[in-house]
């Protein structure tokens, strides 16, 4: 049996017994396809089953280096080193090829991005502003109610939507919030956020502590979509960046707090994320912010650059 027919083999199982989705046994065969065209030119013949069994992790290495050099991103590689893995594993259940080379090698490191947020006086001046979108009073209410409660208590827009009537007291300091995974969470609630809540409820149509807190115009619970729209429309108004969207006001809410000196575990804690290393990734967003504001402000800072020019380093005691 060949390399391609083995492969053949697997993705007629992921579609008939796996009942995978049609795009799905495509992508595999893509990315198998290439696999296959490396081992051809590494091994300087069409590989046979025997060559995958005996195939180690400096050949494995060699195929990875190969993309890397085309440009290929550690995301793409790692997709393609899964799909590979996940062929040896059908080899050594059906047809008894063991090789734990694939398994063993470390999967290229994918960088989470750096969540994106606003400044503080463009978050400021959104969460006040954003309700003049809508002509109606209402409407004006709900969304400045909305967004407020984004930025103010740093939400998922998803968990914000799904708030009821009953989950808001204006004598409560505090708001119950149910995140991803049905875990529960305590959102310490500012002035302006029971201000602003309030002045919703003052507005809204039903007093049924079971209906949703933010409605839409037929009543119904406000689709995610909406809120969206009428940021994109804001923004595009206000001139703000496009990333600026409902989920960027949660990473403004942790950027600002982490930048005033909160520590990351409570950060941690007000956005109900599961890992500790998950927050982390907002301290490479203000370790960026202080080093704009060395560039802009040092002394010693020089041009552009921000280098200090070597002549006037300091001067080491003789």
């Amino acid at each position: 049996m060949t390399g391609f027919d083995a492969v053949k083999a697997y993705l007629d199982w992921l579609l008939r017994e796996r009942r995978a989705a049609p795009l799905t046994v495509a992508a595999y065969q893509t990315d198998l396809a290439g696999f296959l065209g490396f081992l051809t030119s590494h091994l300087g013949h069409e590989p046979t089953v025997a060559d995958l069994a005996a195939i180690g992790q400096s050949d494995l290495r060699a195929w990875l280096a190969a993309q890397a050099s085309t440009g290929t991103t550690n995301a793409t590689r790692a997709r393609h080193l899964s799909a590979v893995r996940s062929l040896f594993d059908y080899l050594a259940r059906h047809h008894g090829i063991i090789n734990p080379a694939p398994s063993l090698l470390g999967r290229p490191r994918i960088r989470a991005p750096a969540p994106r947020a606003l400044t503080p006086a463009q978050a400021t001046t959104l969460v006040d502003d954003i309700g003049a979108e809508h002509a109606d009073p209402r409407w004006q209410a709900r969304d400045t109610a909305l967004f407020t409660l984004l930025y103010g208590a740093g939400l998922r827009i998803a968990e914000a939507l799904a708030l009821d009537v009953g989950a808001f007291s204006t004598a409560a300091p505090a708001l119950r919030v149910l995140g991803k995974g049905s875990k529960e969470r305590i959102v310490p609630l500012l002035p302006a956020i029971r201000d602003a809540v309030s002045a919703w409820l003052a507005l809204h149509p039903s007093g049924d502590k079971t209906s949703p807190l933010f409605i839409g115009a037929r009543g119904a619970r406000l689709d995610p979509a909406v809120a969206r729209k009428t940021m994109r429309d804001y923004r595009r108004g206000a001139g703000l960046p496009e990333h600026a969207s409902p989920h960027a006001l949660r990473h403004s809410f942790a950027t600002h707090l982490l930048g005033a000196g909160a520590d990351l575990r409570s950060i941690q804690e007000l956005l109900g994320h599961a890992s500790l290393s998950t927050t982390q990734r907002y301290t490479s967003v203000d370790a960026t912010g202080l080093r704009d504001v060395w560039s802009r402000t040092h002394p010693r800072q020089d041009g552009a650059s921000g280098i200090v020019p070597e002549t006037d380093a300091i001067k080491r005691p003789a």
